[in-house]
């Protein structure tokens, strides 16, 4: 597969006011924060914990799956766009929606999550399905199917219920994977400035089939994300970063505490 690289230039909240251009080539440090200038402006990546996450762009704010308590959110602006991959409970809770929308928020989320919306939620929301385009402020944003392909993990992530999204700014597309192994879908994937990758087990994929997916898709740059488990299939962001080696930036966010 022949894709067009993008280069864009990356800064972090520990080099903030020295702007260097990155080189492709895994990253030690973990940063709070993240920025990338496109053609359209900046977009700020704020890690929150394991698979939640805000991020400033030219469109707005948009927060990935948050959960956990309202003060994790406190002294960052409110979102403009909530998107919500599936249900479980690290990517989906009511209360925490409820704490953090305004009166312009937008929600996109998979159906199976609109249906358990409570009404005044809903009537902020719309649902896109496995393969189906939303919008937002002008913005595509492709649905793309996530689930588990290995014979015992089916039941968690079944295919055709949960997605993980393609935003597409004007020069710039952002994967964000959800919940999900190493799927055709994935790895199909082209023209990737940043994605969100997750890794841990038994839910999703080890560090190792994560690390072959990405360096087939080929993003500029990625964040291992979602990499502990309640069960300890904790997976290890550094050994997934030297397994994908130099061709993709591979960034190491502040997941965790």
């Amino acid at each position: 597969m022949t894709q067009t690289r993008r280069h864009f230039l990356a800064t972090s909240a520990a080099t903030a006011g020295a702007m260097t251009i990155l080189p492709f080539s895994a990253r030690a440090a973990a940063h709070a924060t993240d920025s990338f200038e496109t053609d359209t402006g900046k977009i700020t990546v704020h890690p929150v914990a394991h698979a939640s996450f805000v991020m400033e762009t030219p469109k707005g704010v948009i927060n990935v799956d948050p959960v956990g308590d309202a003060a994790q959110y406190e002294g960052k602006s409110a979102p403009d766009l909530i998107l919500i991959t599936h249900e479980h409970g690290d990517h989906y809770n009511e209360e925490t929606l409820q704490a953090i929308v305004a009166e312009g928020t937008q929600i996109i989320t998979n159906p199976a999550v609109m249906g358990k919306l409570s009404e005044g939620l809903k009537g902020r929301a719309s649902e896109v399905a496995n393969g189906g385009i939303a919008e937002f402020a002008g913005m595509k944003i492709e649905a793309i199917p996530a689930y588990n392909i290995s014979e015992d993990r089916l039941n968690f992530h079944p295919q055709g219920r949960d997605n993980g999204y393609v935003l597409n700014f004007d020069d710039f597309r952002i994967y964000i994977s959800g919940d999900t192994e190493d799927t055709p879908e994935m790895r199909a994937l082209e023209n990737i400035d940043l994605a969100f990758v997750c890794m841990n087990l038994p839910f999703t994929m080890d560090a190792n089939a994560a690390a072959s997916a990405v360096s087939e898709f080929a993003p500029t740059c990625v964040y291992p994300y979602h990499y502990r488990g309640r069960d300890g299939g904790t997976q290890d962001p550094e050994a997934f970063a030297k397994m994908v080696g130099d061709e993709v930036e591979v960034k190491l966010g502040k997941w965790y505490a």
